[in-house]
């Protein structure tokens, strides 16, 4: 296939289903030892002949829950045709007043608040690993946006911010909302993990750029969040998000193509694992080899 591999990858959220403006160059399915990803995967290619591949998180039409996304498969599957570096689009509540429904976010933390029903690790069943994860997201590829801010229209852009993910379907109580401002987070949605756990354990550099659709349900005198006023802004959303996805990504490739988006990644899971090889499953391993090819085998 004379398009592989394909070094960067876009995840849609909900809004944001496709890739405006980019020539359809094929659509991928991979199956992974984790199963198939959510959807079938596009190649597009950019008027500069660059290569860029879209996932719809959700599937196109909207039909996976948040606890239902296939991550690891995700993960995996955009892996295997060469991904290192992914740019992910996520709707998000707010919960500061400066961050008002159509803002654009940059978070660099995330406090995790899943039930711990959703695969969030690629070792297990004989093999274990500790990533590197204080750091969850990737400062090459957050300056490479931040740097094409200007582009928005209609909001205001802001980094720096702290992202807490819940479990879902359901949006927060009101008291788990006080909570989560008090907690000192201020977005939240429900599907940065373990998306970005496992991007991490697969060595692809990651950032979420969040798109905020309302102010969760703290916020007094304003009207509860709905399923109408979060498509209403989505909307208004996706418009932004495919200006500033052609904005950036001539700046992505240049990171990608140096080296300079993978270093401190590249390599780092090789000396994450604490299993003694003998004591390594031989069927983990094997599924490793997927995403780390000759990590552990030796």
């Amino acid at each position: 296939m004379s398009y592989l591999p394909v070094k960067i990858a876009v995840i849609g959220g909900s809004g944001l289903y496709n890739l405006d403006g980019l020539e359809l160059v094929a659509e991928v399915n991979p199956d992974t030892p984790w199963g198939k990803p959510s959807d079938a995967i596009t190649i597009a290619r950019t008027q500069s002949g660059l290569h860029v591949a879209f996932l719809a998180r959700h599937g196109r039409g909207h039909y996976l829950t948040p606890s239902e996304v296939p991550a690891r498969a995700n993960i995996a599957a955009l892996k295997s045709i060469g991904v290192e570096a992914i740019i992910a689009y996520s709707a998000v509540g707010s919960l500061r007043d400066e961050l008002k429904p159509r803002d654009f976010v940059l978070p660099t933390q995330v406090i995790d608040r899943t039930k711990g029903i959703r695969p969030s690790t690629f070792f297990e069943d004989g093999i274990v690993a500790h990533a590197m994860f204080a750091d969850p997201f990737s400062a090459v590829l957050e300056n490479v946006i931040w740097e094409q801010r200007h582009v928005m229209e209609g909001g205001d852009f802001h980094r720096n911010k702290t992202l807490i993910c819940m479990e879902g379907p359901q949006f927060s109580t009101r008291a788990e909302s006080h909570m989560y401002r008090s907690f000192g987070a201020d977005l939240i949605n429900m599907s940065v993990l373990p998306e970005a756990k496992l991007a991490r354990e697969a060595e692809i550099a990651y950032q979420m750029i969040c798109m905020s659709t309302d102010y969760d349900c703290w916020k007094e005198h304003e009207v509860a969040v709905t399923v109408e006023a979060v498509v209403a802004n989505l909307k208004a959303n996706s418009s932004n998000a495919q200006r500033l996805l052609a904005a950036i990504l001539p700046g992505v490739e240049k990171v990608v193509e140096n080296g300079q988006v993978l270093e401190g990644l590249k390599g780092s899971m090789r000396f994450a694992c604490m299993t003694a090889p003998e004591k390594r499953s031989k069927e983990a391993v094997q599924k490793l080899e997927f995403i780390l090819p000759g990590y552990y085998t030796a």
